[in-house]
C-alpha cells in the first residue's frame, strides 16, 4: 500500500508511542555464515570466505549469522521517521540495498561448477590437495569396491538364472559407495537410496547377510518382506531401503536434528540419484535442513540417468549442486568415479556438518555403467558405445588400482588371489541361502502392531485359507503356518 509522506511520519510516531514497549525479540546465534573472516578445517577445498560471489555494500550486506537476526520494531519505526537507511530495506534476514536499475538475476552462471578431481583417468595425482590416504586404508577402499564390482556381477547373472527375483546393481559408482563410507564413523547414520551396497559392505556386512536378503530366507534380518536389494542393518545405522525414490531424504534431516539435539558427535548422511533430485522431497529436505541447521550431508549421485530419463529432460539448473545455495546449503561438486576425491570432500563434508551444525551438498558425477535394474535394457535409451567407454576409460575401480599399484602397495598376484577368493566367497553365500528356509506366512502380519487388529486377523484368515484351496498357486518352501 502506498503512503503520502507528511501522514505516514504522524502515523509512524503515534504506532511507535503504542508498540515501543512490546519490540521484538533478537534471536542472536553465535555461527556465521556469510562473513569473510570465518575459517575452514580444509581451507583449500572450502574457501574462508562462504560466499565468494557476495557484493559487500558496507555493512550492510555483512550477513554474520545463520539465522538471521530479527530487527526490532522500535528500530523499525526510528529508521522510517527519520529517514535513514533510505537506501537500504531492513527485512527479516538481513538489510537489503536498493537500486534504481532493474536487472533480472540470470538463470544460469556464465561459467558451471567446478568437479573436484585428484586422480585423472590414468590413476595419476594432479593435485596435492587432498586428505591423506595409508595403506591400510587404501587397499581396503580397493578391495571392497572390487568385491562390489564381483558381488553385483555374480548376483546379476543369479537373477538372469531365475533364482532371486530382482537385483540392481552399482557397476560404475563403486567409488561413491566405498570411499564416502570410509570417510564417515560407524556412529554416523545412513540413509540409503539402493545403490549403495557398497557402504554396508564397508561396514562390515558380510556377503552372507546380502545373499539372505536377496534370497528372502529366514535369516533375512527383513523376513523376507522386502524386494531383494532392500538392505537393511540396525548395528551398521544402515537404514532399511525403501523403493519410493527420494523418501529417504527428509528422514534424514529430522534424523540429523535429533543428533544435534542430543549433542552426539555424529550426523547423518543421505544417497539419491539425479531422479530423486527432482522430486518435492529434495527441495524440502534442503530448506528443512538448512532452517533447522542440521549436521546432514547430502550425497546425490548424479549418473546422468533417472532410469531412462536424461539429465537434459529433466532440469535446466548446472545439474544439483547448486541448488544448494538457493536453500542456504553449501556444496561441492566432485568426480563421483575418483576415490580419493570423494573421500577427502566426504571427510570435510562430515567436520563442516558436525562442528558447524549445518547441512551439506554433495554432488557427484559419475555414469551408470549398467542397466538400471534387471527389469530394464538402458540400451534402449542410450548407446552401447556411450556405455562401453565409461566402461574402459573411466571405470572407478580400476583407476585406483593403477594408485595403490603406483605406491608399490598392489600387485597382479594380490589381484589374482583377491578376486578369486571373493567369486568363491559369493558363490557359496548364494549356495547357502537358497538352502535356508523361507520365513513362515505368519511374518507377514507381525512386527506393526502390538495386538493385531479385527481387519489384519481377517486378511490373515483369508490368505492362509486360499493358499489352502490354490497350494499349485504358492510357493513350496513357504510354510502356510
Amino acid at each position: 500500500m502506498a503512503f503520502n509522506r507528511g501522514k505516514s511520519k504522524r502515523i509512524l510516531q503515534s504506532l511507535k508511542s503504542k508498540i515501543s514497549v512490546v519490540g521484538l525479540t533478537e534471536n542472536r546465534f553465535r555461527s556465521c555464515w556469510f562473513r569473510h573472516d570465518c575459517a575452514s578445517s580444509m581451507a583449500p577445498l572450502a574457501p574462508n570466505c562462504r560466499n565468494p560471489d557476495a557484493v559487500s555494500i558496507g555493512a550492510a550486506t555483512q550477513f554474520v549469522t545463520r539465522r538471521f537476526e530479527s530487527t526490532t520494531a522500535e528500530k523499525r519505526v526510528d529508521s522510517l521517521c527519520d529517514g535513514e537507511d533510505d537506501k537500504l530495506l531492513d527485512f527479516p534476514g538481513g538489510k537489503v540495498a536498493f537500486t534504481s536499475e532493474m536487472r533480472f538475476i540470470p538463470e544460469s552462471p556464465m561459467e558451471r561448477a567446478h568437479c573436484y578431481r585428484v586422480l585423472d583417468d590414468s590413476g595419476l595425482l594432479n593435485t596435492s590437495n587432498f586428505a591423506q590416504v595409508d595403506k591400510e586404508v587404501s587397499v581396503k577402499m580397493y578391495a571392497s569396491m572390487l568385491t562390489l564390482q564381483v558381488m553385483d556381477t555374480i548376483f546379476y547373472e543369479a537373477q538372469r538364472q531365475g533364482r532371486i527375483s530382482f537385483y540392481v546393481t552399482s557397476i560404475g559408482e563403486e567409488a561413491i559407495n566405498v570411499a564416502s563410507a570410509a570417510a564417515l564413523s560407524i556412529d554416523d547414520i545412513v540413509f540409503p537410496q539402493y545403490r549403495e551396497p557398497g557402504v554396508l559392505l564397508w561396514r562390515g556386512f558380510t556377503l552372507r547377510e546380502f545373499a539372505n536378503q536377496c534370497f528372502g530366507n529366514k535369516a533375512d534380518y527383513g523376513k523376507g518382506r522386502q524386494m531383494p536389494i532392500h538392505y537393511g542393518s540396525r548395528k551398521h545405522n544402515y537404514v532399511t531401503v525403501a523403493s519410493t525414490v527420494a523418501t529417504q531424504i527428509p528422514h534424514a534431516v529430522g534424523a540429523a536434528y535429533s543428533l544435534k539435539m542430543d549433542r552426539k558427535d555424529a550426523c547423518t548422511v543421505t544417497y539419491f540419484g539425479d531422479g530423486g533430485s527432482s522430486t518435492g522431497d529434495f527441495h524440502a529436505a534442503l530448506n528443512f535442513a538448512a532452517v533447522m541447521e542440521a549436521p546432514v550431508i547430502f550425497i546425490c549421485r548424479n549418473n546422468g540417468w533417472a532410469i531412462s530419463t536424461p539429465v537434459s529432460d529433466q532440469f535446466r539448473s548446472d545439474g544439483v549442486v547448486v541448488r544448494g545455495r538457493a536453500y542456504g546449503v553449501r556444496g561441492l561438486r566432485v568426480d563421483g568415479n575418483d576415490a580419493l576425491a570423494m573421500y577427502t570432500t566426504v571427510r570435510a563434508a562430515r567436520e563442516m556438518a558436525i562442528t558447524e551444525h549445518r547441512p551439506i551438498l554433495i554432488e557427484a558425477l559419475t555414469y551408470r555403467a549398467g542397466h538400471h535394474s534387471t527389469s530394464d535394457d538402458s540400451s534402449r535409451y542410450r548407446p552401447v558405445s556411450e556405455i562401453e567407454w565409461w566402461k574402459m576409460a573411466r571405470d572407478p575401480v580400476s583407476r585406483l588400482r593403477r594408485w595403490i599399484e603406483s605406491n608399490g602397495w598392489w600387485g597382479d598376484e594380490a589381484e589374482s588371489v583377491l578376486r578369486s577368493s571373493v567369486r568363491k566367497e559369493v558363490l557359496e553365500a548364494i549356495q547357502a541361502a537358497e538352502r535356508v528356509e523361507k520365513p513362515p506366512i505368519t511374518e507377514i502380519f507381525t512386527d506393526v502392531y502390538d495386538t493385531p487388529p479385527s481387519n489384519l486377523c481377517e486378511q490373515e484368515k483369508l490368505l492362509r485359507e486360499t493358499i489352502k484351496r490354490h497350494p499349485q498357486d504358492y510357493p513350496p518352501d513357504v510354510p502356510a503356518l
